[in-house]
């Protein structure tokens, strides 16, 4: 760690503003916090952070809007903070630009992994799934009659429609067709898709699946091209072509 990192803290809590600001301050890190939308951009104003945490349940602009808009901005890391135990609302910020997020009430030590996690993530500036099927020799990647173009995320139908996905379900997508006819355990998806380890109470990779899904299947009660393996992962079925 160096001393040029620095997090700035978003929550409408004080007492956990104050609990964190102490603890990251004792690992080594400057910290700063801000209560709210409008003080976070201050703050932002003031010193660009190398991470933010952020919670979702903020007065005013919530928090998935303020991670949306700092995306379009900013490649800053972001760890959503969030008191709801629900996977779409972590699937969604995750969806919207978010490295990591943990689940209030939170131990201040996973915290802290998930925080080293990201900003070193960061720092290593990883190679996407799609770079590295450009890398390979990728332009288009084709499958049971579906294209997929890696270079600009758009995914055409065989009717010829396009077809509009999330950044990060273009990505979990662009895994599966990768590593077609192999399963996959929902931790290595992780890592291949964010480099964060799966925990047993994280459904996050199965809710995304379940979306990607309705888009791809006929009948996705009965899937054919994402088959569920049981107590394992996902294993992607389609024939694969590079054109």
């Amino acid at each position: 760690m160096t001393q040029s990192e620095h997090l700035l803290i978003v929550d409408d809590d004080e007492r956990i503003c104050r609990m964190l600001r102490r603890y990251l301050e004792q690992e080594g890190y400057s910290v700063d916090t801000a209560v709210d939308g409008p003080s976070m951009w201050e703050k932002l104003n003031q010193r660009q952070p190398n991470l933010i945490i952020l919670d979702l349940m903020l007065p005013g602009v919530d928090g998935l809007t303020l991670a949306r808009e700092l995306r379009a901005k900013s490649k800053v890391g972001i760890i959503i903070l969030t008191g709801k135990n629900n996977p779409i609302d972590t699937v969604v910020g995750l969806e919207v630009g978010a490295d990591d997020y943990v689940t209030k009430p939170f131990d201040s030590r996973e915290l802290l992994a998930r925080i080293r996690s990201v900003l070193r993530r960061h720092a290593d500036s990883p190679v996407r799934p799609e770079d590295d099927a450009k890398a390979q020799g990728g332009g288009k990647l084709k499958f049971n009659g579906w294209v997929m173009k890696p270079d600009s995320y758009e995914l055409i139908a065989p009717t010829g429609e396009v077809i509009n996905l999330s950044n990060h379900e273009f990505r979990l997508l662009t895994i599966l067709v990768q590593n077609t006819g192999i399963v996959l355990s929902r931790d290595q998806i992780l890592q291949k898709l964010s480099r964060r380890n799966w925990m047993p109470d994280d459904r996050s990779v199965d809710v995304s699946i379940g979306k990607l899904r309705k888009v791809l299947e006929e009948d996705p009660t009965q899937p054919k091209l994402i088959r569920t393996i049981r107590s394992v992962g996902y294993q992607f079925t389609g024939k694969v072509e590079k054109v």
